[in-house]
């Protein structure tokens, strides 16, 4: 199903040169891809041509052309070692080559991960020079402005993960680095959780930071040895003080990510020659030093017969179809595409990586009229089964055509606990002809590409919004930015919505359900279900609702690991972290409306758990300040929208009370009924000190206001104006600001902040 932003994504993402046509685009990828494998192109080709095959966005950006950018869409950075420069005769390079790969790596169009445990933390000696180490986080702020400065190919920014092991000494500092405003704004951070930190956690146990270079002042708690070197400790705490920093940080400002290191190890089938310590940008594929992930996706929106009917099932043969092709399809991409460097492309020949997964997951459950939640998990678990043994048989079947990769191992790989899962059969097909790709599975982010495809439900994820508007922007000149509105309609809502006798009056199935509408059980529980058929690891947000407990919100990535999960990414919608993003460092929290005394009324508003609403920023000139005007709307049966809590968030001292009053008052008001009254009184408060000429982000020109206050009851009556649309035609404004378009339309989708409004993602 082509909509017209389906068109616009091709042209602004994919398009190469003169190319009339998705047709065309198709055919040139294939061109590229199957340029040493000329007989099975055709295969290919009409996988695209269906919409059953869907390559990662790097090979459709760069396969059969001559731009000098690789086709796979993210690499871990080689070892950086503990200095500047390289030291022969150990592994890995210098942080100034690091520094560098990781520049060329972006350049040329992938993402990457690094691993910052292997630098010495801020207060280590530093033997060489006499002095004193500044730690782990100046050095990220270097990759961090190294990544402004690359704009890779098109237009895609360079996305970067940064992780640090939870034992390094400057693991605090590093979790709570980015609730500092623009700090570190080009990485997304994780914590490599190791199995004997959460055993020390569940026993209540105390837990050492530690690094094997001493304190310059000498000051240690002890001195152990670890890894046949000394280990000093530069701190000890409760595990459960640490487990709390990490999750309470992540409650307020969504980050860091957990990755529990140890399970990816045990896990990974070529533990016996690498030890993986970081993932790339989303999370999806832990991978060693200079590893690289080779990404497509089956569609899986395309392989229901007869939806949405009792006779609704899993066309298994086109799924098979699909995925043998994809892993040939992604071997192919190994040999054909350019690589950043050479160590990268060695290591990804010597063990035949691919990432092989899916889109279309939500829209699969819909047709089949399963509810995405704890409900779908049978079925999730049997489609990934499917894939994951079609994907296994199909890498023996090229490793009987062209041999078994390098590094293989028959009784090492035999070892690897996903072998076991598989049919007896195939373990025994592998042990006699080998198999071509040492790891096969991962569920990435399909981001565009999904919406290219007809905006299906993207990756393992539900549906987020049935349609909306998106507007986008198609010129953009030094005076003027001239933009264009697409209507974009969910692929499974399309599906239902043009069935025979659909009452659009009628409410939606249960089956019919979107990420907002579901409980953080029915997340976990596919997300887990997603990862027992995934021989790597899955990019999966875990959706919590905004007035969620932290005690609950805890619980969660506990829950995670518990269910054998390989790491966790939570989305919390958070005021504060809304605030922090946007103000000074030293800026108050924003003041909560739930704050304000109940009083026993039979009219007031009850609180639905999600509320759309919209963030406006105001510069004020007299002092000089921003403030930060978030209106939450409630939406009656009958369609009127209303505003029903109102936060105001400021660094300014002086006027903090009144914005706390302010938030109280307006919020009261608005649960009791209609506040207009009260926002055109705001409106005729003249300040002593003068009004001002304002132009807020979204208007044109400049109007008029005679105070501060005023301003802000002028915005809530227009935002109050019967004229406005109603939540159902836009895209609901419920999330973060997203940095593109400054809407409140960035949500964090696949462990990737995403905007629906504009486009714009974090991970490219």
């Amino acid at each position: 199903m082509d909509q017209p932003v389906t068109v616009h994504i091709w042209r602004e993402k994919y398009r190469h040169a003169d190319e009339a046509s998705p047709s065309a685009t198709f055919k040139r990828v294939v061109d590229g891809v199957y340029a040493q494998d000329a007989d099975h192109a055709s295969k290919g080709l009409a996988a695209l041509e269906a919409r059953d095959w869907v390559p990662g966005g790097r090979i459709f950006a760069g396969a059969g052309t001559n731009k000098r950018v690789t086709w796979i869409n993210c690499f871990v950075s080689p070892t950086i070692q503990d200095s500047m420069d390289t030291e022969p005769g150990l592994s890995g390079v210098g942080i100034m080559p690091a520094l560098s790969v990781a520049a060329f790596t972006q350049q040329q169009g992938g993402g990457i991960g690094m691993d910052f445990g292997t630098i010495r933390p801020d207060g280590a000696i530093v033997g060489r020079t006499g002095s004193i180490s500044s730690g782990v986080i100046p050095f990220m702020v270097m990759w961090d402005g190294m990544c402004v400065t690359i704009r890779s190919s098109g237009s895609r920014r360079g996305a970067m993960m940064g992780v640090l092991p939870v034992w390094h000494p400057d693991v605090l500092a590093f979790i709570t680095a980015k609730t500092r405003k623009d700090f570190l704004k080009n990485f997304n951070v994780s914590v490599t959780v190791t199995d004997d930190f959460m055993a020390a956690l569940e026993k209540g146990e105390d837990w050492d930071l530690g690094f094997h270079v001493p304190r310059a002042d000498g000051q240690h708690v002890g001195v152990t040895e670890k890894d046949g070197r000394p280990w000093y400790i530069y701190r000890r705490l409760p595990a459960a003080e640490l487990f709390d920093l990490i999750t309470r940080t992540t409650y307020e400002f969504a980050e860091p990510g957990v990755i529990f290191i140890d399970r990816v190890n045990k896990l990974n089938n070529l533990n016996y020659c690498e030890t993986i310590a970081a993932t790339n940008p989303c999370g999806e594929q832990p991978l060693p030093p200079n590893g690289d992930c080779d990404l497509g996706h089956v569609n899986l929106a395309n392989m229901v017969l007869d939806p949405f009917t009792d006779r609704a099932r899993v066309d298994w043969e086109r799924l098979r179809a699909a995925v043998a092709t994809g892993v040939r399809f992604l071997d192919n991409v190994l040999d054909t595409s350019p690589f950043p460097t050479a160590e990268q492309k060695a290591e990804a020949l010597n063990k035949r990586r691919v990432g092989l997964g899916y889109t279309g997951l939500g829209n699969l459950l819909q047709q089949m009229m399963v509810r995405y939640g704890r409900a779908s998990v049978p079925l999730v678990e049997q489609v990934g089964e499917a894939i994951a043994i079609q994907a296994y048989r199909t890498s023996v079947e090229l490793a009987q055509e062209r041999g078994a990769f390098p590094a293989y191992d028959a009784e090492q790989f035999a070892k690897a606990p996903f072998l076991q899962k598989l049919p007896a059969e195939l373990r025994a097909a592998i042990a006699e002809h080998g198999i071509r790709n040492g790891v096969l599975l991962t569920l990435a982010p399909t981001g565009t590409t999904s919406i290219f495809y007809g905006n299906v439900s993207s990756g393992v994820e539900p549906t987020f919004s049935w349609h909306y508007n998106r507007t986008v922007v198609i010129e953009q000149t030094a005076v003027e930015q001239k933009t264009e509105q697409f209507e974009v309609q969910d692929y499974g809502w399309y599906l239902y919505t043009r069935l025979p006798g659909y009452d659009a009056s009628a409410p939606l199935p249960d089956y019919m359900v979107g990420a907002l509408e579901l409980s953080v059980d029915d997340h976990i529980a596919v997300a887990a279900a997603a990862q027992r058929w995934v021989d790597a690891a899955i990019s999966k947000t875990i959706n919590c609702p905004a007035e969620m407990s932290y005690e609950a919100f805890r619980e969660v990535y506990l829950t995670a690991y518990h269910e054998g999960m390989k790491g966790c990414t939570t989305y919390r919608p958070s005021g504060v972290r809304g605030s922090v993003l946007s103000i000074k460092e030293d800026a108050k929290p924003a003041v909560a409306a739930e704050a304000a005394p109940a009083v026993n009324n039979d009219d007031i508003l009850t609180r639905p758990q999600v509320l759309p609403g919209k963030t406006v920023k105001i510069k004020w000139p007299i002092d000089g300040e921003n403030y930060y005007l978030t209106i939450n709307d409630y939406t009656h049966a009958d369609g009127r929208r209303v505003p029903f809590e109102i936060f105001i968030s400021t660094s300014s001292v002086e006027n903090f009370e009144t914005m706390a009053a302010l938030t109280r008052t307006l919020s009261a008001a608005c649960r009791r009924g209609d506040a207009t009254f009260l926002f055109e009184e705001l409106e005729r408060v003249h300040s002593p000190k003068g009004g001002a000429l304002v132009r807020l982000e979204h208007e044109k020109k400049g109007t008029y206001a005679p105070s501060l206050i005023a301003l802000i009851g002028r915005i809530l009556r227009q935002h109050s104006a019967p004229q406005q649309e109603l939540f159902a035609e836009d895209t609901p404004e419920t999330g973060e600001t997203c940095p593109n378009c400054k809407r409140n339309t960035a949500h964090k989708i696949e462990g990737c902040l995403t905007c629906y409004q504009c486009g714009y993602s974090k991970c490219g």
